[in-house]
């Protein structure tokens, strides 16, 4: 089977928002499509925390990825028309530089002595990338979840470097609730008696605290709305067990927890929800000014679900309003998909209706 994964490295030393370098450190990204003579077709694609740069299958006889009925020929990222670029982000455990990647210092994991990420640093590595790729400008910027913050810390450090942006359930800023639910899972994480102050091991993996930290992301990315649709109240028979799993929404909870544990590095993990909690798009305003003004973002499609417990929707409200005043066009879509903040992982009729619309209408501004 072909690899698609290809490799980035970034300048040396690479220099983060918040203080701190590392050194020959690399971002792993993918592309699909061709970039045309102008350079003018270009999208990036920013991932949520636990997302890679896979988000689409290559081929027939390519896994599918995380995005899989959004990108290819024919899909509402068509792949015909456009070149995409998806990467893992800095900071993940998914084949970027991240906290369990060798120091070059010591051949040892960095673990805690990686230097404080930041959305910013998300950003400004996937800028450099795009610009080694010969890509002086964006088309558009898609971030979902993680994603939609790491595209306006784009906009707002690199004005001018993308035209239009896709913002899909995310805000300028964590509110206090979704910060809370991530706390709440780095102390899981912690206080597991494995993580052993970030010296786990294989064979010592600290998967009681990751298993806890999914299970309560688990219970804030869906909604409840959509659980009393699809589990029943039936009790489970558990013989000799005493409170173990007896209702279907506890066995749910248990299968993903188990699949996600050791698919996910617990420092990367810290980082990235970290990363996510110190981000503060307004932040950037000067005197009272709108952070969005001057960026020369030409238009944005914003999107939230009405269940979405973790970006709840005033914050959408809220980034459409400075996108209108600081000259942008946009358009605010809220959706009524009961998935909740997964609804544009899950919810496919209406996200990639929505997406593809919107390429479509800017499809005007590229050049073939």
């Amino acid at each position: 089977m072909a690899n698609y994964l290809q490799q980035f490295k970034l300048p040396d030393p690479f220099v983060f928002h918040r203080g701190g370098t590392i050194s020959n450190a690399m971002l792993a990204y993918e592309t699909w499509g061709a970039l045309n003579d102008d350079q003018s077709n270009a999208i990036l694609l920013l991932t949520g925390l636990s997302a890679d740069s896979h988000a689409a299958s290559h081929g027939p006889k390519d896994t599918a990825g995380w995005w899989e009925f959004m990108i290819g020929p024919g899909k509402a990222i068509d792949t015909n028309q456009w070149f995409v670029i998806c990467a893992s982000s800095l900071g993940s455990c998914k084949g970027s530089t991240g906290p369990c990647s060798p120091n070059p210092k010591t051949n040892q994991p960095y673990r805690f002595d990686f230097p404080d990420l930041t959305i910013e640093d998300i950003a400004h590595s996937t800028v450099l990338l795009c610009q080694s790729l010969g890509i002086q400008q964006l088309h558009t910027v898609i971030g979902p979840s993680m994603g939609g913050m790491t595209a306006l810390a784009l906009v707002l450090n690199h004005p001018g470097y993308t035209r239009h942006l896709i913002h899909l359930a995310s805000g300028m800023a964590s509110p206090p609730f979704s910060t809370a639910i991530r706390s709440l899972q780095r102390e899981a994480i912690l206080k597991d008696v494995n993580f052993n102050e970030g010296h786990y091991s294989a064979d010592a993996w600290p998967e009681e605290g990751m298993k806890f930290a999914r299970k309560i992301g688990m219970l804030s990315y869906r909604s409840a709305k959509e659980w009393d649709e699809r589990f029943p109240r039936s009790l489970k028979k558990v013989p000799n067990q005493a409170f173990g799993t007896e209702f279907p929404v506890e066995s749910y909870l248990e299968h993903h927890a188990n699949q996600f544990i050791h698919k996910f590095d617990p420092i990367s993990y810290l980082y990235l929800s970290r990363s996510m909690d110190w981000f503060n798009g307004n932040g950037y305003a000067k005197s009272g000014e709108n952070p969005l003004k001057d960026k020369g973002l030409v238009s944005a499609l914003v999107v939230g679900a009405h269940t979405d417990l973790l970006f709840p929707v005033h914050l959408q409200k809220e980034l459409h309003a400075l996108l209108l005043s600081s000259d942008s066009e946009s358009e605010l879509v809220i959706v009524d998909s009961i998935q909740g903040h997964d609804a544009f992982l899950v919810d496919k009729t209406t996200f990639t209706e929505l997406v593809g619309r919107r390429l479509n209408q800017t499809m005007g501004s590229v050049c073939n």
